[in-house]
């Protein structure tokens, strides 16, 4: 047991909840000493939103390096300096402290000047990212996330924006923030720094016109007082319209040239498990995303049933909800999932030590309030390699099926710990595996 989980053995829940930042903060302090402050000279771009931080963290780290900055990044999906990028084998965004501290000296010893950190409302509510010089704070959107810690929607928001607070108390830095004018939040992050840059589709300095979305990616023109830049972002969706903005805004910022910005998002060819396609020769899609909030559902459904309509095909969701967090999100998914898919697969996603057939069945009641029929067009199967594969034969051609929660991870929570996770892997194997089947080899 570690010393995390005995101090919440003996102490009331209410209570640590109320101590544990000062714990993180004290730890903080005291391993940056020990350290040497391994981030001071950086100049950190700090990304924070319920969705699209990822995505919008790779665009940036994209756009620097191919504008010949020595640049570090880290994330949920991965951390590395330039084109060295190694997987993120933990399940979490922000790491330990002190492995934040063994990362950051590894990346200082690299020659990096600019990091860009993905940045949890977590961490910060928890102080783990004392010591961190943040330069630009970016804000991608605040939905519905998290309130199994933060408790209302309020303290969670403003555990985010204490990123721009952080990043407008930085003296040396930049000491802006960037801002989705489009989300309901931004005034409330705008006034937490001395300048911003705001962003969006509906409104915003910098603003998308003339877009043209395909099912690949999406091209169109992005105005900032007298500059237009044409833009070309490789990840499909509207909502990646938006983290690309984003990016191009912290690119104005930093001082950045048109083309710079134009090439680096465009040389973005993809982010692990952030709309990625399964491609074994099918006359079906097959898409992995790591889409895990109300918000983000209903963004990635609103753009594709369209499309996948216009195909004349059904579209097909799978996916589950975790153990140990926020409960009340589930039946809002099964909602969404009912109203906007042919048919929708539940299952297990990191179930951790909660019954996951009790969580299956709180997803189901909200499909089944969309008027899904169980066992007709709604499907509870556990097993979620089970559930893939059961996915996969029910497409038929010119079908869409969205396996949606696991993205990247490489491990998925059960009650007996961590196990081994492909989610990617698993897809491909599931669609080669049937087309086998249909060529009549015995597999």
């Amino acid at each position: 047991m570690n010393v995390r989980r005995l101090v919440k053995k003996f102490i009331p829940g209410g209570l640590f909840v109320a101590i544990e930042p000062y714990g993180h903060l004290a730890e903080a302090v005291a391993l940056n000493v020990m350290n040497g402050f391994p981030a001071k000279g950086l100049k950190v771009i700090g990304v924070t939103g319920t969705n699209g931080k990822t995505s919008t963290s790779y665009m940036i780290h994209r756009m620097l390096f191919e504008a010949g900055y020595k640049v570090g990044l880290m994330t949920t999906v991965a951390y590395g300096v330039g084109d060295d990028i190694r997987p993120q084998i933990h399940h979490m965004t922000n790491v330990t402290v002190g492995e934040l501290m063994a990362r950051l000296k590894w990346m200082k010893a690299q020659g990096v000047e600019w990091l860009v950190l993905e940045t949890t409302s977590h961490a910060l509510a928890q102080n783990r990212v004392w010591g961190v010089p943040y330069s630009v704070a970016v804000m991608t959107n605040v939905t519905h996330e998290h309130l199994d810690y933060h408790k209302t929607f309020e303290r969670y928001r403003d555990a985010k924006a204490k990123l721009f607070k952080l990043a407008g108390a930085n003296s040396k830095g930049l000491r802006i923030g960037i801002v989705n004018a489009d989300d309901p939040s931004a005034a409330h992050f705008s006034a937490a720094v001395p300048r911003e840059i705001t962003y969006g589709i509906d409104g915003g300095a910098l603003r998308a016109t003339d877009i043209h979305p395909t099912p690949e990616d999406s091209t169109f023109t992005a105005n900032y007082d007298e500059r237009q830049l044409q833009l070309k972002v490789n990840i499909p969706g509207i909502f990646n319209i938006a983290n690309a903005l984003a990016a191009a805004a912290t690119g104005i910022a930093i001082g950045l040239t048109d083309k710079q910005i134009e090439k680096g998002i465009s040389a973005l060819k993809g982010v692990e498990g952030r709309m990625t396609n399964i491609n074994e020769g099918q006359d079906f899609s097959v898409i992995v995303d790591y889409a895990h909030t109300p918000d983000s559902f209903e963004k990635l459904f609103k753009d594709l049933r369209p499309v996948v309509s216009e195909m004349g095909g059904k579209l097909i969701i799978m996916f589950g909800s975790a153990g140990r967090r926020d409960e009340t999100k589930r039946a809002v998914q099964g909602k969404l999932a009912g109203e906007y898919a042919d048919e929708v697969i539940i299952t297990e996603e990191d179930d951790r030590d909660i019954d996951g057939y009790d969580i299956m069945e709180q997803i189901a009641a909200g499909a089944k309030k969309a008027g899904k029929v169980q066992e007709r067009d709604l499907f509870l199967i556990h097993d979620r390699t089970e559930a893939i594969q059961f996915a996969v034969r029910r497409a038929g051609k010119g079908d869409t099926v969205l396996l949606l929660g696991k993205g990247h991870e490489k491990t998925i929570e059960r009650a007996n710990g961590e196990n081994p996770w492909d989610e990617i892997g698993t897809a491909h194997q599931a669609v080669k595996s049937l087309l086998k089947k249909h060529k009549g080899v015995t597999l």
